[in-house]
């Protein structure tokens, strides 16, 4: 890139007009940081293919990939070279944004990363109040997936639900079924799953996931909105499964 800049804009040479200039360059000059001049909620195409939405219009960042139902709650660092590091709850990479507006993100085809440029605005990221019916059908969608998964019947069971909580707990509920079908599918993971009976929702100062005998414990702090439940690879993490990075439904 530094040698591409010099290349373009050196000393005595000639400005390039717009048509002449490579479109890759281009971008390179117009993508947009993450920050004041970029949209809160942003959507962004990947040029190995996909689309994700970052939303930072909360206290954490969050991000979804397209056609993945379950959104990751980010932290942020800054990396030696002035870059951001957005990571997931187990400390793997997920996105890094250099100085210059540059847009790399991390999967497990491609853990050298893949760019991604800035496509436009998007809806926030938020969830969506169920009330007590449809929290319970959600409940009984995880039971009968997580139960497929394990070849055994899995209870889902959330006693101090309340309405203020119903959201919160219906999408944690299907973040457990998605590990829980996820591992299962890997060599060796449906063994893991299935040593799991019931699963057990309840209320904590913090995100937290742990096995008890048979029941699988989730501590949810519903005032912490999406980033108030552990990620679907750290539950497959205290099943017992090696950490193998986010997977995306699309194929970089």
């Amino acid at each position: 890139m530094a040698a591409a800049i010099a290349c373009a804009g050196g000393l005595g040479a000639p400005a390039p007009s717009r048509a002449a200039t490579p479109g890759w360059l281009r971008k390179a000059f117009t993508a947009h940081l993450p920050g004041p001049r970029s949209p809160p909620v942003a959507r962004y195409e990947i040029d190995a293919g996909g689309e994700f939405v970052l939303d930072r219009s909360s206290s954490r960042p969050l991000i979804k990939f397209e056609d993945d139902p379950e959104v990751f709650a980010l932290t942020v660092s800054r990396g030696p070279r002035g870059d951001l590091m957005y990571w997931n709850d187990l400390r793997q990479p997920l996105l890094r944004v250099t100085k210059f507006g540059g847009v790399t993100v991390f999967t497990t085809r491609r853990p050298e990363g893949s760019a991604a440029s800035l496509a436009g605005q998007a809806a926030p990221l938020r969830l969506q109040t169920l009330g007590p019916i449809g929290l319970m059908q959600r409940l009984m969608v995880a039971s009968t997936r997580s139960g497929r998964a394990a070849g055994r019947s899995i209870i889902y069971d959330a006693p101090d639900a309340d309405a203020g909580d119903d959201a919160l707990i219906a999408d944690t509920a299907m973040v457990v079924s998605e590990a829980m079908a996820g591992l299962a599918a890997r060599p060796g993971g449906r063994g893991l799953v299935g040593r799991i009976s019931r699963v057990y929702l309840a209320k904590g100062r913090e995100p937290a996931v742990a096995v008890r005998d048979s029941t699988l414990v989730i501590s949810i702090s519903p005032a912490m909105g999406l980033a108030g439940r552990p990620s679907s690879l750290r539950i497959q993490q205290a099943l017992g499964a090696r950490p193998v990075g986010v997977s995306f439904s699309f194929s970089p």
